[in-house]
């Protein structure tokens, strides 16, 4: 089956980008397919390379950017949502890129199934 992912809230503040990310990581291991992973309101603050947590706590942006370059997942991030909120190619972690909306909707459209985390 292909899933395609969005993601709503972001790190640290909301258990949906962790649940998110276990999601994926349980999809991939069961030989589903992820076609992508949107992120968009809030959760588009899963892709800033300028998130520091500490060395005790997970890091929730490294994890997705190892996600996509071991499974060549494409991780999306809004354009608007981003730039609402400070975020742009020049601060994205690696592997995420920004888009639109339609990528989105594309997504819905190639996945057999889209989930979504958060609100």
């Amino acid at each position: 089956m292909k899933f395609g992912i969005m993601v709503n809230e972001g790190p640290y503040t909301h258990q949906a980008a962790d649940t998110a990310y276990l999601f994926a990581k349980a999809t991939l291991e069961k030989g589903h397919q992820i076609h992508r992973i949107f992120f968009y309101h809030d959760g588009v603050n899963n892709a800033t390379r300028l998130t520091e947590p500490p060395q005790d706590d997970r890091n929730v942006v490294a994890r997705w950017s190892k996600l996509a370059e071991d499974h060549g997942i494409d991780l999306v991030v809004c354009v608007a949502a981003a730039l609402r909120r400070g975020i742009c190619d020049e601060n994205l972690a690696p592997g995420f890129r920004i888009s639109g909306l339609g990528q989105l909707v594309e997504a819905g459209i190639q996945a057999d199934r889209l989930v979504v985390f958060g609100d």
